[in-house]
C-alpha cells in the first residue's frame, strides 16, 4: 500500500514538472512572439530550422 502511494506522488511530481516545463516554454514563444512580431519571430523560427537540417 505504501508503495502506491509514493508512485502516485512520484506520478503527480512528473505532471507538474511537464507542466511547468510546457507553460515556460509557451510563454517564453508568446513573449518573443509580442517582442519582434510575427513576421520576425516567423523568419528566426525558418532560420533555426534551416541551419539545424
Amino acid at each position: 500500500m505504501a508503495e502506491s502511494s509514493i508512485d502516485n506522488r512520484r506520478l503527480a511530481s512528473g505532471i507538474i514538472t511537464a507542466g511547468a516545463v510546457i507553460f515556460i516554454l509557451l510563454a517564453g514563444t508568446v513573449s518573443l512572439w509580442a517582442y519582434y512580431g510575427t513576421a520576425v519571430f516567423f523568419e528566426v523560427i525558418r532560420a533555426g530550422w534551416a541551419a539545424c537540417f
